[in-house]
Parts: structure tokens; C-alpha cells; sequence
């Protein structure tokens, strides 16, 4: 198929997860990308990971991260490689970079001066906290981020303390934000700068609640039995039951009462209370599903149409029948080269975005881009 971004080379300076993830979306898209590491150590996430996460000769994250691209090793101190990069430069759609404030500028790379040998470049830069204010040359790491943006209060229970999520959410985010940026500037006709940093695009996912407080400057709380959502009443959260784990979202308490058969829970009749007494009735529930097991109470939900679901691990996951339909998982490289990776989400006019070709090796290609961009 053809793809939209067929025609559109990307130079991408990024490392880690935040802006490889911008850019494996915009290969994925059909961008070439070309990724610049350095020439001895190249991204550091090819060595992040003990050498039990490898999959060949780089850690699982950098391998599916990084997948599709082409790799040129250089120094950027180095005035020869500098000058090929120029050159690369001048004839990309986009250049992309995560490195703090200030870096690309030292080694000549900016977006001035890259922008005026090139007027229709697209330049997309990800910080960790933008480049003015106290934080601005502080490291941008999705931890740190996570903690300086407060949503370690959104998950857990009120006496846990700040709970990370286990994903980078904060490198993700900021990625995806700047793909749409990139995209929309494409769109436009290009010769944009796009900007994104690490805590404003965590902090526009938290919209939902930060809305809230900034209204009346109240922290949320996130209750103490089985909490899931600081704004949602009960019996929102995740239940066990005699065999597993069921997790419900908003219905009705006296709905539910009846169709789970607890007479204790009937009495919460007055649909105010369901969110200021949720911990109480979320116990009241708990307690009495625990008693049967996750599929009996699926076939009593299922059919009242009500929001529920079992809790699945990955091992029950691939295996299910849903996540099959969805065709999620493919091949990438050859033989012993081969590894399987998730594909991009994205389907167009009906079809998935494969890619076949595998992370590249460090420096793999950098003497075939000297080739096409050193005269």
C-alpha cells in the first residue's frame, strides 16, 4: 500500500523513548528515517538494559523502538561529520531532536541555522520541562516527570503514597504530541518549528482532573477500597473473585445490586452517595464478589450490557480470541535477525502499517548515506 509519508525524510537526533517513539511512528507512516547515534556508544538505550532484555545485539525496547530506521554513526564534536549531517539536513522534511535546550544550537545544528539552508524544514524539538524557567536544564526523564506533574497522586489508594505507572507514560505522550505537531506542520507546507516538552504534554493528560483543581484547588482523592478513578464514584475498580479479577466501570449501584443478587448493596439508593460513600459500598461488593467466580459474574453483566471486563495477563491475552482478531503482533528482520514486535496501531483505508525491516545495527548504514549525501 501506499503510505502517506512515502516522500518524507526525517533526520532524527532522538535516543531513548521519547522521540524514537515520534519518529517509529513517522517510519511507520512511510517516512524514511534516518537515525543519527554516536559513533562509539550510539543510543543509549543500546545499552540501558542488563543483557538479559536483548533481543540480538541490542536490548528489546531499542530493537522495537527503533525499528525500520537506518542508523549513521557520527560525533557531533567532529566538524567532518557535522558537515554531512548539514547536508542531510538541507534536503529533510524533518529534523528531530530530545537532547535539553541548547545542545543542537552548540554544535550547529539549530533550528536557525538549519532552517535557513532549508526554509521548508520541519523542526521538532522534545524537552523535559521547555527551554525557559528554573527546570529547563534539569534531565527529562519520564520518572522525574512523572513525579514533578503530580500524577503519582492519580493512581493506588489514598495511604499508598505516590504510585508511578509502570509504562514511560511521560516519554509516550510527549512522543505522540510530537508526531501531531510534525504532521500537522507537514500539512501546513512545512518551515515550522514544533515544540514539545516532556511536562506540558503529562500535564495535558491529566486535563481531566488538573481541570478540576484548577477550579477550586483541591487535591484529588483517590480512596482507600479498590480505587481506579479520583472522579468517578463506585463501583468503579477492580474486584476480586473467587478465581481471578473483574473490573467494572460506571453503572448503577441498584442496577448492579440486583443483577449480582446483594441485598446489602440495594440499600444505596440515593445515587448522591455513590461517590462520596464509595469506599463503603465498593467493600460491600468486594466482599460479596469474592464469592463466585469471574466468568459467573461476566454471564450476569455481559447480557445487561453492563461495563465490565475480566483482568487479563499478557499470558491470557494473546492467546484470546480479541487480541487474535487485532493481528497486533509481527515479524520483523530475517532468520536469526528476526524478532516479533507489536505494529503500529494506525489502519488505513482498512489496512495495518507493517514494517518489516528490523532496528538497525550502530553506524549500519552510514557509509551508503555518505555515499548518496557527501558530494
Amino acid at each position: 500500500m501506499n503510505r502517506p509519508l512515502e516522500d518524507i525524510l526525517v533526520l532524527d537526533f532522538t535516543q531513548f523513548m521519547s522521540g524514537p517513539s515520534a519518529t517509529l511512528r513517522l517510519a511507520d507512516l512511510g517516512a524514511r528515517v534516518i537515525k543519527v547515534e554516536h559513533r562509539e556508544r550510539g543510543d543509549l538505550s543500546r545499552t540501558a538494559y542488563a543483557p538479559a532484555f536483548d533481543l540480538g545485539d541490542a536490548p528489546a525496547f531499542f530493537q522495537a523502538i527503533n525499528r525500520g530506521k537506518e542508523s549513521v554513526a557520527a560525533d557531533l564534536r567532529d566538524p567532518h561529520d557535522v558537515a554531512l549531517l548539514l547536508k542531510i539536513a538541507a534536503e529533510a522534511d524533518v529534523v528531530v531532536s530530545n537532547f535539553r535546550p541548547g545542545v543542537m544550537d552548540r554544535h550547529g545544528l539549530g533550528y536557525e541555522r538549519l532552517h535557513a539552508s532549508n526554509p521548508a524544514l520541519v523542526y521538532g524539538e522534545i524537552t523535559g520541562y521547555g527551554a525557559e524557567g528554573p527546570w529547563a536544564l534539569e534531565p527529562g526523564q519520564d520518572l522525574l516527570l512523572q513525579a514533578a506533574s503530580g500524577m503519582m497522586w492519580l493512581t493506588g489508594a489514598d495511604d499508598d503514597g505516590p504510585v508511578p505507572m509502570g509504562i514511560a507514560m511521560a516519554d509516550y505522550c510527549a512522543g505522540a504530541m510530537l508526531a501531531q505537531g510534525v504532521l500537522a506542520a507537514l500539512a501546513g507546507g512545512g518551515g515550522t518549528r514544533v515544540d514539545v516538552s516532556m511536562l506540558e504534554a503529562v500535564l495535558d493528560l491529566q486535563f481531566e482532573p488538573f481541570t478540576l483543581y484548577l477550579q477550586d484547588s483541591e487535591e484529588p482523592k483517590r480512596g482507600g477500597v479498590n480505587p481506579a478513578h479520583p472522579l468517578v464514584a463506585a463501583p468503579y475498580g477492580v474486584y476480586r473473585t473467587s478465581d481471578g479479577y473483574l473490573a467494572l466501570a460506571m453503572t448503577p449501584i441498584d442496577t448492579l445490586a440486583a443483577l449480582v443478587g446483594c441485598e446489602e448493596l440495594s440499600q444505596f439508593t440515593d445515587r448522591g452517595r455513590w461517590f462520596h460513600e464509595r469506599d463503603e459500598i465498593k467493600g460491600v461488593l468486594a466482599a460479596h464478589l469474592a464469592s463466585e467466580s469471574t466468568r459467573h459474574w461476566l454471564d450476569r453483566l455481559e447480557p445487561a450490557d453492563v461495563w465490565c471486563a475480566e483482568v487479563l495477563s499478557w499470558a491470557d491475552l494473546v492467546i484470546h480470541e480479541g487480541f487474535l482478531a487485532l493481528d497486533m503482533v509481527q515479524e520483523v528482520g530475517e532468520g536469526a535477525d528476526s524478532y516479533r514486535v507489536t505494529r503500529c496501531p494506525i489502519r488505513i483505508d482498512g489496512q495495518v502499517l507493517r514494517s518489516p525491516a528490523r532496528a538497525p545495527r550502530l553506524g549500519e548504514h552510514t557509509e551508503s548515506i555518505r555515499a548518496e549525501f557527501g558530494r
